[in-house]
């Protein structure tokens, strides 16, 4: 199994609006972070797609450990790469 790239060690900070659809990146790779930039094609990877039902600023996870995605669950505190 792909381990995906930790693409940072801390959450983003974004402010998501309702009625848009995102796509939070899985793989690590994308330059967009943390959304997908198409960056995963040829591997194991999909991007986690997601809407918000009202506007909010939510805490991305960077380090693509969370098992709660596109959201931090704190799985950074204890990335060793």
């Amino acid at each position: 199994m792909e381990k995906a790239n930790v693409a940072g060690r801390m959450p983003k900070m974004v402010k998501l609006e309702p009625g848009k659809k995102y796509a939070w990146c899985a793989c690590g790779k994308s330059t967009k972070q943390p959304f997908c930039d198409g960056s995963h094609e040829g591997s194991s990877f999909t991007p986690k797609r997601f809407s918000v039902d009202e506007p909010k600023v939510a805490a991305l996870c960077m380090c693509k450990q969370t098992k709660n995605a596109p959201y931090c669950d704190g799985s950074h505190k204890h990335v060793t790469e």
